[in-house]
């Protein structure tokens, strides 16, 4: 039975598709069907496709009243939009259907688990509170019914101190034996974060099991959208903190991603973290769930945004929010990777390559252009008496606009820029990352779709993302040394439905064909 809230939805946001035109929104990232969207929700394998969900608000472009958008995939980039999933209109989540995930159950039907919010009393401040709870919906994979029993976790299912305000994000799995787990955020009595871990026999019945790990002020304060996993060999923890305090180079947003990395007692139900690292060290990037695909690989989606960043584009515009480029992830010497699906091979076309290109000061090369391009650029010294100074490329790039990515081998530091993207609004326009000092080489591939890039460095052992609303026109690419440098460039257009077969185009330092 659907709801009049729910029937509402979808309603609108079918009219609303309709009049976004098609260039005017990326395009093989998800965004949202109409309105707002924000973290990716429910991300999963089921009946054949990829299903995701997503924070939303069909009305307008800003956060409101949340909803469940829904989209899927046969191959993680051809999205087709589904009916609105959830809305809120039960007792349990009446001001809000929040983030969680997805499993099939073993007679077929997909379960959903989200936290529902009801507000809450007001508080001497005048501030309002939110009553957050654990509920269930059952469906086909398009229509769900909400569990009757909603909610099926409450505070009384916390530990003592925990806040009854900030207990969300479910993320849940089936084991092998045949049970339930799931994960959940939670602050504690000291303002903290912590993850509680929860067991179910059958997916309804749920029972608090421990605190997996606990913060203890190390990495902000509230964790959010929290995922765990075991992945080659080590157990891996992901959650978005807030207020995070930056250190070195790490944890620069705020508002960011954390990867914890280590060791889980199955007999105590806690994890042990051996290492941290920031997932990505761009502009915009928060709210990561993965899924285990049927062919065996982790792979990860996040939302593309900072939650500081949200004016960058007109929040009278008709949709707003996108979600990463989905990424394999594995685990090296204690450091967590990051590549693009290998299904984003499928979209290549029209290659142009140039090897051993030295120059300094700047240099345009033809056919390296576009807003829907896979780049992949390799620096060495050009001189080996003298180290280069700085190595950058513009792009998205005209008389009016770019967007920067620089290199300084000296201090091996590699930045993202897009101060010239056509933003009038004084935020965050850059970012910095440390990476491992290779004499000056490093390599980075550039996945560009129209509003967005996703850098990833030296085979994805750093990654930044950013978004950009740059007019579609500035396409350009132009390069730059102080020093002499040594490049290599590979370049791909990426189109969700080719026309024609590829081309390619190999070409010297000098110019001549290969």
């Amino acid at each position: 039975m659907i709801s009049d809230i729910l029937r509402e939805a979808r309603r609108h946001e079918e009219l609303a598709e309709q009049q976004i035109p098609a260039l005017g929104r990326p395009s093989f990232h998800l965004s949202s069907r109409a309105g707002w969207m924000n973290d990716p929700n429910g991300f999963s394998f089921y009946r054949g496709e990829y299903h995701l969900f997503y924070q939303y608000y069909p009305y307008e472009a800003k956060w409101n009243s949340m909803h469940w958008g829904h989209a899927v995939s046969h191959d993680l980039l051809h999205w087709r939009y589904l009916p609105a999933a959830l809305a809120p209109d039960t007792l349990a989540d009446k001001d809000g259907c929040y983030s969680g995930s997805a499993v099939e159950l073993p007679d077929g039907r997909q379960l959903l688990m989200y936290t529902g919010v009801v507000e809450g009393p007001r508080q001497p401040d005048g501030t309002r509170t939110e009553i957050q709870t654990q509920c269930l919906a059952v469906g086909d994979g398009v229509n769900y019914e909400k569990y009757d029993q909603n909610p099926v976790l409450t505070h009384a299912d916390t530990p003592e101190g925990s806040s009854p305000y900030d207990f969300r994000d479910p993320k849940l799995w089936r084991e092998a034996d045949g049970t339930y787990r799931c994960v959940v955020g939670s602050r504690p009595a000291d303002g903290s974060g912590q993850i509680l871990y929860y067991s179910s026999p059958d997916g309804f019945h749920w029972r608090f099991e421990s605190v997996l790990v606990e913060n203890r002020g190390r990495y902000g304060l509230m964790w959010e959208c929290p995922d765990f996993f075991e992945l080659d060999g080590v157990h891996v923890l992901l959650t978005s903190p807030q207020d995070m305090l930056p250190s070195g180079f790490e944890y620069h947003n705020g508002n960011g991603t954390l990867a914890l990395i280590g060791d889980f007692d199955p007999e105590r139900g806690t994890f042990t973290p051996r290492h941290d690292q920031a997932v990505d060290y761009g502009i915009d990037f928060y709210a990561t769930q993965t899924l285990l695909a049927p062919d065996g690989r982790r792979i990860m989606i996040a939302w593309m945004q900072n939650w500081d960043t949200l004016s960058i584009a007109s929040l009278k515009a008709p949709w707003f929010g996108q979600m990463t480029l989905p990424r394999e992830l594995s685990v090296r010497d204690g450091r967590l990777y990051q590549w693009p699906v290998r299904e984003l091979d499928a979209l290549r076309s029209g290659r142009v390559v140039y090897r051993d290109v030295t120059f300094e000061g700047a240099l345009t090369l033809e056919g390296i252009r576009g807003r829907q391009v896979d780049v992949t650029i390799t620096l060495r010294p050009g001189d080996e008496e003298h180290l280069y100074q700085k190595f950058a490329v513009w792009f998205c790039q005209n008389d009016a606009y770019h967007v920067a990515i620089s290199f300084r081998p000296g201090e091996s530091i590699l930045k993202i820029d897009r101060k010239f993207s056509g933003s009038r609004r004084a935020i965050i326009h850059q970012r910095r990352c440390a990476v491992p000092k290779r004499n000056g080489e490093i390599t980075f591939r550039m996945i560009l779709d129209r509003y967005s890039v996703e850098v990833f460095v030296n085979q994805g052992e750093q990654t930044l993302s950013a978004t950009m609303y740059t007019d579609l026109a500035a396409d350009g690419f132009k390069f730059f040394a102080t020093g002499k440098v040594t490049m290599d460039i590979e370049k791909y257009d990426l189109d969700l439905d080719p026309a024609g077969g590829p081309t390619e185009q190999e070409v010297r330092a000098d110019g001549r064909d290969l």
